[in-house]
């Protein structure tokens, strides 16, 4: 993945409102990304603009884990942990990606789901349709950081991949907080698959 870093974020582009939730009071903002036209979406709480590095949660859309609590994947329990991590710290963002089944949308996730019925692990039903096995892309979270006033982070992720590409794209990681939940029977081999050929941490 190669960074490409965006220049002069306009914070007159962003566009906000709160938003009660199950885990608190968050402020919705968004903006469009200049490359792709997507909306760049935030859930935020607190002062992002202190000097503390602040917790941020990167997170890919999801439909069916986000939306329809699927348990082939990790996705929603992640969501909602990360939403529930920054409430209780008071200080936070959630910087939700429209980046669907690893860049590869909708209906191709779908297709790759039917091809682990089938017995194709997650990275192995990318490869068959013909995709890379992560197609996503972290330089419209960087954008938007930076629009919001964070130039260092305590990330939660798994994946290493994140931390080098935010740091690529200027924004410090000075922590990386694990985030292991959600794991249940349908979803071991996905998760196991992750760790052996994508290189996600278990600690």
């Amino acid at each position: 993945m190669t960074a490409r870093v965006r220049h002069n974020p306009s914070p007159a582009e962003l566009v906000a409102c709160t938003l009660p939730t199950a885990q608190g009071e968050f402020r919705l903002c968004a903006l469009p990304d200049p490359e792709t036209g997507l909306e760049l979406i935030a859930l935020t709480m607190g002062d992002l603009g202190a000097p503390a590095p602040c917790l941020v949660r990167l997170h890919s859309e999801c439909l069916t884990g986000d939306g329809f609590f699927s348990q082939r994947c990790d996705c929603g329990a992640q969501l909602k942990a990360a939403m529930q991590a920054i409430a209780k710290e008071g200080r936070g963002a959630v910087i939700y990606l429209r980046q669907e089944g690893r860049g590869i949308g909708l209906i191709n996730k779908i297709r790759a789901y039917a091809l682990q019925d089938a017995g194709a692990d997650t990275v192995d039903a990318n490869r068959m349709l013909g995709f890379a096995d992560d197609l996503r892309r972290y330089d419209g979270a960087a954008y938007l950081l930076k629009t919001l006033g964070v130039t260092s982070v305590r990330l939660m992720t798994n994946n290493p991949s994140k931390i080098s590409a935010l740091e690529d794209l200027g924004i410090a990681v000075t922590e990386r907080v694990e985030l292991h939940v959600g794991e249940n029977p349908h979803n071991e081999h996905y998760l196991q698959t992750k760790i052996e050929k994508m290189g996600h941490l278990k600690v």
